[in-house]
This record gives structure tokens, sequence and C-alpha cells, in this order.
């Protein structure tokens, strides 16, 4: 192909399996959290959308994001590449690097995205509801928002609004915690939530999550400068900065709010500094990183608690973190913003007056409210039809077995009842079990 950079084609499909991996990542993640008789349908949450964003994708995803528009900057047109037979005819989408790399490092995002809400449902949602709900969810909610956002010749945040955000601030994180939060509050509470302590069963397990996804979303966030030049340089570098910070701010604030430093805090710090630093990523000096990262490492540690105390049951904090963050690193942009930075726009402290940040608060507010309307009627739907949530006894007795006939661990040969179970999962000494400073699942 004429104009191909072959160095940039590698690079781009180089991150695409760096994202990819972020999705057993968060699986690992979620399941570490998740009690020993839980473990593997959390596992099964995160995997399907492998399949179910996947194959829409192909179809009519892609299309729906980076097709034609329809009109107003708020949809491409489903049937322009549906199946990408048109791109296979026609691949000129970009001069550099072929269309299908794109493709696949965008459907990265997609299934991504997707399975970053099964967090807040965890141990009591039907299986065959989550994938109805995320096949309608993606369809309805994310690629439509992906179109405003990634979709930077039409979609209408990035053009008619011109708001930054470098790899999904609003499209990713915004709308998975809005998404999240609906549907916990509407499917309800786990049993005996919050009175008796719930608790990690693989706290391991989690740590390697983490560390999984901070290797991964250095594809997400260099892998958005879509080649390997200096503005991946610069994503990939702030990456390093905010996320180190973030750690070091939630084990802070733990120290000081509950006198213990754990390991749960360390790993939730860094998908807080992860998610604080996507949409600024491009957008923002180093030092200006740090500040975000660290401010946002404390922001969701608090964050986190907001649950207890308003009473929605968002199982592994997509809420605290992925919402609260999200929303931070979005804005941030409008303070930290500076001309040095690829994106070449000062923000209020560098000089740039308020007009940016005017402009970054209205696309995290227009993100929420499209998605909060959408993801409703979706939960509603799934409801009526399917139900959410397995039944009582199901729930208690564990919801691997009864929506996968298997169980993560082999209880039957322990003897005395001295081995694995929800009861006896490892504790991380942290913060007490009526305020913790992160989900704890039974």
């Amino acid at each position: 192909m004429e104009g191909l950079n072959s160095g940039d084609t590698a690079w781009i499909l180089t991150c695409a399996a760096f994202v990819m991996l972020m999705t057993p990542g968060l699986a690992l993640f979620y399941a570490g959290q998740a009690g020993a008789k839980s473990v593997l349908n959390m596992m099964m949450m995160v995997f399907s959308a492998l399949g179910v964003v996947g194959v829409l994708w192909i179809l009519y995803g892609y299309s729906m994001v980076f097709g034609p528009d329809i009109g107003l900057g708020l949809l491409g047109n489903p049937a322009s590449y549906f199946g990408l037979t048109a791109i296979l005819e026609n691949d000129e989408a970009s001069e550099l690097v072929p269309t299908l790399a794109i493709v696949g490092f965008q459907a990265m995002f997609a299934i991504l995205t997707t399975a970053l809400i099964a967090g807040a449902a965890a141990s009591r949602m039907k299986f065959g509801a989550w994938i109805l709900f995320s096949a309608l969810w993606a369809t309805l909610v994310y690629f439509p928002v992906a179109h405003w956002v990634f979709d930077l010749d039409q979609g209408w945040i990035a053009t008619s609004l011109g708001a930054l955000d470098f790899a999904g601030g609003t499209a990713v994180h915004i709308n998975a915690g809005v998404a999240a939060l609906v549907l916990c509050i509407i499917m309800g509470k786990r049993r005996n939530w919050p009175r008796e302590a719930a608790r990690p069963h693989n706290l391991t397990m989690v740590m390697l999550g983490a560390g999984l996804l901070w290797f991964g979303w250095f594809g997400f966030n260099a892998g958005s400068a879509g080649a390997a030049d200096w503005a991946a340089g610069f994503a990939f570098t702030n990456t390093v900065a905010a996320t180190a910070a973030a750690i070091l701010g939630w084990l802070l604030y733990e120290r000081i709010r509950y006198g213990k430093a754990t390991s749960l805090g360390a790993a939730s710090g860094i998908v807080a500094g992860l998610v604080a630093i996507t949409p600024a990523a491009a957008a923002i000096s180093p030092i200006g990183a740090l500040i975000v990262g660290g401010i946002a490492g404390v922001l969701s540690a608090w964050a986190v608690g907001l649950k207890y105390k308003l009473g929605y049951d968002d199982s592994f904090d997509v809420v605290g973190v992925h919402l609260v963050a999200g929303l931070w690193g979005t804005v941030a942009i409008g303070f930290f913003g500076t001309a040095v930075a690829p994106d070449a726009t000062d923000g209020l402290f560098y000089g740039g007056g308020v007009t940016q940040l005017g402009i970054q608060v209205l696309a995290a507010l227009a993100t929420i409210v499209y998605c909060a309307v959408v993801t409703t009627i979706i939960v509603l739907v799934v409801k009526a039809t399917l139900g959410l949530r397995v039944d009582d006894d199901e729930e208690l007795a564990g919801i691997d077995e009864g929506q996968h006939a298997e169980t993560g661990y082999e209880f039957s040969g322990l003897r005395g009842g001295s081995g694995l179970s929800t009861a006896t999962a490892p504790t991380t000494g942290s913060a007490p079990s009526e305020a913790p400073t992160a989900t704890k699942e039974g």
C-alpha cells in the first residue's frame, strides 16, 4: 500500500495486543476481589465481553463509531462498513496505517469499556442477563459516545465542542462508571451487604491484575497517538508519572485515615492513576501528570466510601475509581493543559483562561446524562425480560456453581473445614471492615 509506514503499523498492532491483555488483567483484578465461590462468574463476565462486543464491533460497531456521520456528529452509519467489507475493498482511511489495524486497536477499547461495568454487579447478576445487557449497552451507549469522542473529523464532542480526550476519559471511564452506578442501583444490594464484611479471596491475584492493567495501559494511551512518534512518547511518560503518584496518594490517604497502607489500596491506586491520565496523557506536562495522578489517588480513595453513605452496592468500586477519576482527569485538562504538550492547549493555570475548562465540563456532563438515561432504559428492559438477579439461595451458596456448574477451587478434598472458603478468605490487615478503602467481595 502506497504511503504505508511499517513502523507505525507495527506500533499500532503491538498496542492493540497490549490493550487486549488489559481484559484478562481486569478479570484477575476483579476476580481476586470476589469471593472464592464467585471467582469464575466474575472472570466469565469480563471474558464474555471479548466475545459479545468483538462480534458486534466487526458487524456494525466500527461503522457506528467511524463510519460516515448520519448527522450532527452523533452517530456513524452502521451500514457503511457493515462486516468491514467496504474497508477490504478500499482501505484508505489512513495514510500511514492500514484501516484494519485501527479497527483492531479500537475493538479492544470497546471490549474493555463494556467489561469494566461487570465489577459493579459481582455475585448477584444472571449471566444471561449480563450478556444481553452488554450487547445492548455497547450498541446503544458505547458506540455512539465513542463516535462523539474518537471520530476526530465528525464526532460532535471532538469537533463542534472542541473537548480534549486523548484516550477515553469520557467514552471509556465516565461512560462505564455511570453505567455501573445505574446497574447496581436498579439491581440492588448483595444479600447482607453492608452488614457483613466482605473480603477479597486472593489479593495476589488482584495485584497481578493491576500490574497487567498498567502494562496494557501503555498501549491504551501511547497507542492513541496513532503513530510511533513524539506524542506516543509523551503519553507513555505521563502514564508512568500519574500512576506512580496515584499509588502514593491512595496509600497516604489510607495511612492517615485508617492507620495502614494496604496492597488492595496500592492496586486500586494504580487503576485510579491510569484512569485519570487517560484523557490528559497528551495535554499536560509530566509535572502536571504527577499532580493529577496524586489527586486522583486521594480523591478515589475517598470516593469509594461514598457507597456506604449513599447506600449503593458497587461491588468493586467502578464508580469510585472509573467515574470519579475519569471525571477528574477530563476536567483537569482545563486546569493543567499546556501548549507545550502535543494537544497544544493552555489551561487555566497556564494562562489559558476558563474556556477549555468549561468545554471539558460540558463534555463530561453530556456523557453522564446520555449514559445515565440510556443505561437506565437498557437495565429496565433486561429486568423485565430475563430478570437481573439470581435467586437468594444461589447467591448465598455461590454463583459459580449455580450459573456455570463449576467451581474455581476444589473444596471437596479439603478436610475439617480448614480449607479455602468465602468465610476464611485472606484479610489485608487494612482498614476496619465498616469503612474499607476498597470494596471487598465475599
